[in-house]
């Protein structure tokens, strides 16, 4: 693959992954195939035995899929991506192949409400104990530690609470005690926030949402730091099955290709809009690192390189002023997910986060009158009409 490390980080997102191919396409080709064929029955069996590089059967290796982890992990400044069909799939990967039973998990309150139930309810019943904390304040990770710690779990900026929490000051906290720093970068992506180069160790997203950008793919990845860690994670991700197919691949290469200028537009709107609502007399409180307001400003700015483009708020009369506001748009879109070029709003506890059940909401912040934004790419005055029309409704 072309990934050359001294290419700005523009110029990388157009040109990682991409490598040589047959008739000379500037675009990696969709190997729409489940199987490849031996030249003979000797070339087959070195294959299988890890003794000659290729390709045997997608769920293993696919060029277009490994292309796509190359690019990915590349951005992220990692040693190999590892493609998944969720980011769920990538979740689950990295803890089946991080813990076994007795092993106990530092996780972040504020993350994305199924990693939650994934530590709560299912590994849990295969021995794996979590204990969830206000992971922006450090000392309540500290306390958390215990002997048979062995991953720390970081979803940073927290969602859909927006905390921050900073990785570099965690990461010596989970190698002091030989542990593990997982980091959720879903939120800012490799164009605002380096987890690799703040200490973590493993990095994961959901592509789903701003590394494809377009809300046409579900798709995880993983990405790691050193070849034993990739082939322990591979043969982990093979068994598991959670891969990524060929042509969800290439959707997210191509919205690659466009993830920095996504990000400036969806930071720079972001910023905007959140500064808006912070003046408007219907709206009681607002969440975004690039508020002076935030708790953790000053780290945000240290942390990233612009903040994004989700926004937490809360209307005036609680939930139920909320969801008139919510029926009330016209043009900011009421779904879940994020990331995506268009603007989407969606009501966290009732939706991607009522699995998690009110008490662990509430202890992570979510509260019932929350309301999370994810701004697109469109006229910042365009979402911010809308907005002002749908809180006159109120």
């Amino acid at each position: 693959m072309s990934g050359n490390k001294n290419l700005n980080f523009d110029s990388k997102c157009v040109h990682a992954g991409v490598g040589e191919y047959e008739f000379g396409p500037v675009v990696p080709p969709i190997y729409q195939t489940s199987t490849f064929k031996f030249e003979t029955a000797e070339q087959g069996g070195s294959l299988f035995k890890g003794e000659a590089e290729g390709y045997i059967y997608s769920r293993m290796k696919n060029p277009t899929v490994e292309a796509m982890e190359s690019a990915v992990a590349d951005l992220e400044g990692g040693y190999k991506g590892l493609g998944c069909g969720s980011g769920m799939a990538a979740i689950h990967t990295v803890f089946a192949a991080l813990l076994q039973a007795g092993d106990h998990v530092v996780c972040s309150e504020a993350v994305y409400g199924p990693t939650s139930t994934l530590l709560r309810t299912v590994l849990s019943k295969f021995g794996v104990e979590a204990t969830f904390v206000n992971s922006e304040f450090l000392e309540e990770t500290r306390k958390a530690i215990k002997p048979n710690t062995k991953v720390i779990y970081i979803e940073t900026p927290g969602n859909p609470t927006l905390a921050v929490t900073d990785l570099v000051e965690t990461a010596k906290i989970a190698h002091q005690i030989n542990a593990k720093l997982v980091v959720d970068n879903t939120f800012m992506s490799p164009a605002l926030q380096k987890p690799l180069e703040l200490g973590a160790d493993i990095v994961l997203h959901s592509m789903t949402k701003f590394l494809n950008g377009h809300a046409d793919v579900v798709a995880g990845a993983i990405v790691v730091k050193d070849e034993t860690t990739y082939k322990h994670f591979r043969t982990i991700l093979n068994q598991l099955g959670g891969v990524i197919d060929p042509f969800n691949s290439f959707l997210v290469h191509r919205g690659l290709k466009t993830l920095s200028l996504r990000m400036e537009r969806h930071s720079e709107s972001g910023q905007k809009i959140a500064e808006w609502l912070e003046s408007n007399s219907k709206i009681e409180w607002v969440s975004y690192p690039g508020l002076k307001s935030h708790p953790q400003y000053k780290l945000a700015q240290k942390q990233h390189k612009s903040q994004g483009g989700i926004i937490s708020f809360g209307t005036k009369g609680g939930f139920n002023a909320g969801k008139t506001f919510m029926n009330s748009l016209r043009f900011c879109q009421l779904a879940v997910s994020l990331g995506g070029v268009e603007t989407l709003i969606q009501h966290p506890a009732s939706m991607t986060h009522a699995t998690m059940g009110r008490e662990p909401r509430e202890e992570a912040g979510i509260s019932d009158g929350l309301i999370r934004l994810s701004v697109g790419i469109e006229n910042v005055n365009d979402i911010i009409s809308d907005l002002q029309q749908a809180l006159e409704k109120i």
